[in-house]
């Protein structure tokens, strides 16, 4: 059996910044995260045995002030620094600068259009409602901006108003465009002439790129263990991308897992002794963890 992990998962540029920021600071006293620093139980554990607390907004209101508290790689709404201010918390921004680029550019289209008299501006984030990330981006709009998954969803828009769409940096691209496609067709059905609508592809392609790259890996293996987060809605939607690939692709969280997989594992070495197991993970999965499951797959 060979035995081979993925080099183009794990972490992404802005998990890694921002892991890297909280074992920094670490080492300087104690230190809270604002929700789960990664979405990824074994990863959160593991700093937290080195001293980080994660806490929930209602905590985040009763902390004692000079309390120092980092923000993770989602990003945050300007209430979230608005509270720390007045209770005199120290904020370590760890968020991504992707994202924090995509808030800026939403922060300035909103105070741009807020006061258009004639026709009242609608600013579209596509993207997952609830997200932290969305949660952030929602937050430089005073939460009037709308979010949408699909194009099923876009009777909820005005379109007779004008439409400025984002999108959550971890989007699909192909539902970006047909979203695009879509909005241009009903502006053009409506009849209205010079309507206004302007789009801005935010995605990251860093994190975009990871489906194809891991479609190819899973195609080239003959089962896949896919390590993710139960809380990870990346892990998700990438688990179900290698699935697509390879019918032969199962996900798991822990290397305990394994075990569970013995039987499939071993039906297919005893037709195909050669058999190729590739492991790969999400944007939110530890190099570490996904080398732990080939460590407990190889001594099995």
């Amino acid at each position: 059996m060979v035995v081979s992990i993925d080099t183009n998962s794990g972490f992404c540029f802005g998990v890694t910044r921002a892991i890297q920021a909280a074992e920094s600071e670490l080492q300087k006293g104690s230190l809270y995260c604002l929700g789960d620093i990664v979405h990824n139980g074994q990863e959160v554990a593991r700093l937290e045995l080195k001293g980080l607390a994660t806490i929930d907004y209602d905590d985040l209101r009763t902390l004692p002030s000079h309390s120092r508290v980092l923000l993770r790689a989602h990003g945050e709404p300007p209430s979230t620094y608005w509270i720390a201010q007045q209770r005199g918390i120290e904020i370590i921004d760890a968020t991504c600068p992707v994202v924090k680029k995509l808030q800026d550019r939403i922060r300035a289209c909103y105070e741009q259009h807020r006061n258009d008299e004639a026709v009242p501006p609608q600013i579209i984030i596509y993207g997952k409602p609830g997200h932290a990330e969305v949660i952030g981006l929602q937050g430089q709009t005073n939460n009037t901006a709308i979010v949408i998954e699909s194009v099923d969803q876009l009777d909820r828009l005005d379109f007779t108003r004008p439409i400025y769409l984002f999108s959550q940096t971890t989007k699909s691209v192909e539902g970006f465009h047909a979203l695009v496609e879509t909005i241009e067709s009903r502006f053009r059905d409506t009849g209205i002439p010079g309507y206004r609508f302007e789009y801005h592809d935010t995605i990251c392609r860093s994190v975009a790129n990871r489906v194809k790259e891991l479609q190819a890996f899973a195609r080239a293996n003959d089962i896949v263990l896919f390590v993710g987060g139960t809380k990870s809605s990346n892990a998700k939607v990438l688990f179900n991308h290698c699935k697509e690939a390879n019918p032969n692709t199962f996900f798991i969280s822990s290397p305990d897992e394994v075990e569970n997989l013995k039987s499939k594992i071993i039906n297919h070495k005893s037709t195909n002794p050669d058999t190729k197991v590739g492991i790969c993970g999400a944007t939110s999965t530890p190099l570490w963890l996904m080398e732990a499951v080939s460590e407990r797959l190889s001594a099995s």
